[in-house]
């Protein structure tokens, strides 16, 4: 397995196989522009969103933070019923839902502004055991309405939406590197989605198709990295990916791999008709 960097606290080092497997993935995945691909450094703040742009709550209502109790940041999710909110398994299985937290309508992870929201009821993807094996969805049930606009997410059979090459957003508080710190600010970037086989070059029998999708660029530069796991992969401003796993962050021959929610979308129905 390789490592999957974007899942909570673990790591994994790369193999020769996976290190070869990138190298032939690079000739298969989009080439970005230098400008996009660049990373910006903001002065005294640690970047999230590799090579993203800074961004607010109030452009993104229905991003949420998960935090522990004590208010420590560390997944995020999407909004999509006022009670509603779609993040990765990999965040909160195992959790207990007084242990946990969702913040809405907060742009800066020391702020004191939005909404804090208590969690009455987890439920994970009954198939879920680890991010490789797929299945890493999870809906989370609120004690009370979050006041700020739900996301829409894309339906059962829209696999139009994960076309090669297509624009996706991504969006979290997460690090920019391996030891880096998560972002005080929330960060956004774009990235194409990468055709499945340029995915399953890269990581192998790891990439299970039917429940993945990869977006980010052969020269890397932008990605999502520790901290993003479960916020949104947005296609035309529609939920269409949660961030799940990757091997490093912003690698060349290594683009990230999310959720491809269209395989789970009925699952989630059922979870907001509860």
């Amino acid at each position: 397995m390789f490592g999957l960097t974007r899942v909570r606290g673990t790591r994994a080092g790369r193999t020769t196989a996976a290190l070869a497997a990138g190298a032939a993935a690079a000739a298969t995945l989009l080439t970005a522009p230098s400008a996009v691909a660049a990373a910006r450094p903001v002065t005294g703040l640690p970047q999230s969103v590799v090579g993203g742009t800074t961004t607010t709550a109030s452009a993104y209502p229905f991003v949420m933070q998960l935090t522990d109790a004590s208010g420590n940041q560390f997944c995020g999710g999407t909004l999509v019923a006022a009670r509603k909110v779609v993040t990765a398994a990999h965040c909160v299985a195992g959790e207990s839902a007084a242990g946990l937290r969702v913040v809405g309508g907060r742009t800066y992870l020391d702020g004191s502004d939005g909404t804090v929201g208590r969690v009455s009821g987890i439920w994970v993807d009954p198939h879920y055991t680890n991010t490789a094996d797929g299945s890493d969805v999870a809906v989370l049930t609120l004690a009370a309405p979050m006041p700020y606009t739900a996301a829409q997410y894309v339906r059962a059979g829209r696999t139009g939406v994960y076309a090669a090459g297509t624009t996706a957003r991504v969006l979290g508080w997460g690090t920019t590197s391996e030891s880096g710190g998560p972002s005080r600010q929330l960060r956004t970037a774009t990235v194409p989605v990468v055709p499945d086989s340029g995915c399953a070059d890269a990581y192998g029998s790891d990439f299970v198709a039917s429940d993945m999708v990869c977006a980010g660029y052969t020269s890397g530069g932008t990605d999502t990295c520790q901290g993003d796991s479960g916020g949104p992969l947005l296609v035309g401003g529609v939920l269409a990916g949660i961030t799940s796993w990757g091997n490093g962050c912003a690698e060349a021959g290594y683009p990230g791999v999310y959720t491809r929610l269209a395989t789970f979308s009925r699952l989630v129905d059922a979870q907001l008709g509860s």
